[in-house]
């Protein structure tokens, strides 16, 4: 093999290598970045991960907020009109969350089943629903009338 096809042919081995690495850390990032949403009877019947970030979302159980002790933290339920998961959130909650609203909220469960939410997300008017709480309320409308 001549010197010239013989660097040609290192150099299109590098960049195939190249290119598989760069490919690599693009999924690898995709993949931690990812965040999948679950219903609170997903949550429930242990379908949700533990120890890893994912939204969880539903209403918010009328009566259900509490303010333990001085801090910012506050601990209300979340329903599907089917099963409760107690949440858990530390911080400035939105103007918007009150009892008996649909919301999203970002975190992990922790050992005890408790939903640990880093963010919370509420609804911005009257008519919206977030699509992923309207699909999961929806579906368990529909198996609760078929029972």
């Amino acid at each position: 093999m001549k010197p010239a096809r013989k660097q040609r042919l290192i150099l299109i081995a590098l960049m195939i290598i190249g290119a598989g690495i760069a490919t690599g850390f693009a999924l690898k990032s995709f993949n931690d970045n990812l965040m999948y949403f679950f219903s609170t009877t997903d949550v429930v019947e242990g379908k949700a991960p533990k120890d890893t970030l994912f939204r969880l979302g539903g209403m918010v159980i009328k009566g259900s907020v509490e303010r333990p002790g001085d801090g910012m933290m506050v601990r209300f339920k979340l329903t599907d009109f089917s099963k409760d998961v107690t949440v858990e959130y530390t911080g400035i909650l939105p103007d918007l969350f009150r009892e008996g609203q649909g919301i999203v909220a970002h975190g992990k469960l922790n050992q005890q089943d408790v939903f640990i939410a880093e963010e919370v997300l509420a609804k911005h008017d009257e008519n919206y629903m977030p699509p992923e709480v309207k699909g999961s309320l929806k579906k368990q409308t529909v198996s609760a009338i078929q029972k």
